[in-house]
């Protein structure tokens, strides 16, 4: 009986898969560039000045050839404290919460105590003031948690969160036109409290949820 051959199987072509390249806002390529160094400001004018903060219209060149006019709001920056309490219930720590009526978002808010740096004041002195300030707590240990910006777009603070611990109680010294509620809850309640839709304060979502995270590490 005749051997049957099977024909050899076609070999199929290899697709090479493309890299998609960078691309500025014009939506041309840059062949995978990496944008690098700072804007050059043509002009800047101040345009506002306020109590707590100026807005500049800036001319300006950016990193990748962009010339654009910029109206910014430029802030000290601030300091937010993420203050803990691991005595009490160390599986279950406390953070402190305080809540106050904010104008601009026409509500109460649940936050973290947060404040202004001043011109020339350093980050663990500004919280330490701020803390005591809106809360009446002094704390033994102070460390950074984090850095952000809120809202880069137009906005120049740096929101600078730090960590404060071995906390003892004393005498709040708020300013006159702040009217601060204390809340020392458990950790597992923040959580509950921002799963369920109800702290909407930036700052606050942030030190916490890392907070969290970095605890079960």
């Amino acid at each position: 009986m005749a051997k049957t051959s099977t024909p050899p199987a076609k070999k199929q072509a290899k697709k090479t898969a493309r890299k998609p390249a960078a691309v500025t806002s014009n939506d041309k390529p840059l062949a995978g560039k990496t944008l690098r160094g700072k804007a050059k400001v043509l002009s800047s004018k101040n345009v506002y000045q306020g109590k707590v903060f100026w807005v500049t219209r800036d001319e300006v060149q950016e990193p990748g050839g962009v010339t654009a006019t910029r109206d910014v709001i430029r802030h000290n920056g601030s300091v937010v404290i993420l203050a803990v309490d691991t005595k009490s219930n160390p599986r279950d720590p406390g953070i402190l919460l305080i809540r106050q009526y904010r104008h601009a978002a026409d509500q109460f808010l649940l936050e973290l105590p947060a404040g202004r740096i001043e011109k020339g004041e350093k980050l663990i002195p500004a919280a330490k003031r701020e803390l005591i300030e809106e809360t009446g707590y002094r704390a033994k240990k102070w460390s950074v948690h984090t850095k952000y910006f809120a809202s880069p777009g137009f906005l120049s603070e740096a929101m600078h969160i730090l960590l404060a611990e071995d906390l003892t109680l004393g005498e709040a010294k708020p300013e006159e036109d702040e009217k601060i509620e204390l809340h020392m809850t458990p950790l597992s309640e923040v959580l509950r409290l921002i799963h369920a839709g109800k702290i909407h304060d930036g700052k606050t979502l942030i030190g916490v949820l890392l907070y969290a995270s970095l605890r079960r590490k």
